[in-house]
């Protein structure tokens, strides 16, 4: 069974609160690459619209709280074995809260219930139901939480098993990051595997610090006087943690394959 790739974008408000789809997101999505386009409603206008929908032939949408559209509230698609419901979040309360959300859930008896509104992510599992919320795909002004993150979700689904990996920009003058997440149609939970460039990252910077305290160790040598060397207990060399090798999805066409 071949994977199918769907993307799930939400509250871009463009250009209203934020100015712009960032570079390092919108170079990595190109029309063709995914079989679906979810979106949660909120765009802002219609240029981004247009862009949107021209990423795959197969697009849904649903309205947002400041959406005039004439689009519907709720949607259910069927991907692989899933059913996924979408809608945009400002329907339940409190917002983003999963015992209200599953009540929608039941009512749409759906596998997967995707939902937005928030401008916070959120991945997990709830009584064997895969409950997302992408963020904000600009990062746009919210006031419920202090600062936005942009973000969006990339789901690759075949048969009853799903991967989601989630992107985030922590920092937009930086590389996006990944997390990636799998899970089993009806499991009680989901396995996250740790961000894999974070992990690159802080050995970097660890090999850094050792470098520059090795250099600043000789210098010390060559100031101070020679002394006589004290003799220390030999201690048994400690041994790295392996590192998770997991292929970061940055080319989306790689992860369908």
């Amino acid at each position: 069974m071949n994977p199918e790739l769907v993307l799930v974008v939400g509250d871009m408000f463009l250009p209203q609160r934020s100015p712009a789809i960032s570079e390092q997101f919108k170079s990595i999505l190109t029309p063709n690459k995914v079989q679906h386009v979810l979106c949660l409603g909120n765009v802002g206008n219609q240029e981004t619209y247009d862009w949107l929908k021209s990423l795959s032939k197969d697009f849904h949408i649903v309205k947002g709280d400041f959406d005039s559209d004439d689009v519907p509230d709720k949607k259910v698609i069927q991907v692989g074995d899933f059913k996924i419901g979408i809608i945009h979040g400002h329907q339940v309360l409190p917002w983003g809260d999963i015992e209200s959300l599953g009540m929608v859930q039941r009512t749409l008896g759906c596998d997967i219930m995707i939902s937005g509104h928030t401008h916070k992510t959120n991945v997990v599992v709830k009584d064997n139901v895969l409950y997302i919320n992408p963020g904000s795909f600009t990062g746009a002004f919210s006031p419920l939480i202090e600062d936005t993150i942009p973000s969006f979700v990339l789901m690759v689904l075949t048969g009853d098993e799903a991967i989601v990996y989630l992107y985030t920009l922590i920092d937009r003058n930086k590389k996006f990051q990944v997390n990636k997440y799998d899970y089993k149609k009806g499991a009680d939970n989901i396995f996250h595997v740790e961000n894999e460039e974070e992990e690159e990252e802080r050995k970097d910077d660890e090999d850094d610090m050792e470098k520059q305290y090795g250099e600043e160790e000789v210098e010390k040598k060559d100031e101070e006087p020679q002394q006589e060397p004290q003799q220390e207990p030999q201690q048994e060399p400690q041994q790295e943690p392996e590192q998770i090798q997991e292929q970061e999805p940055n080319d989306i066409k790689e992860d369908a394959e």
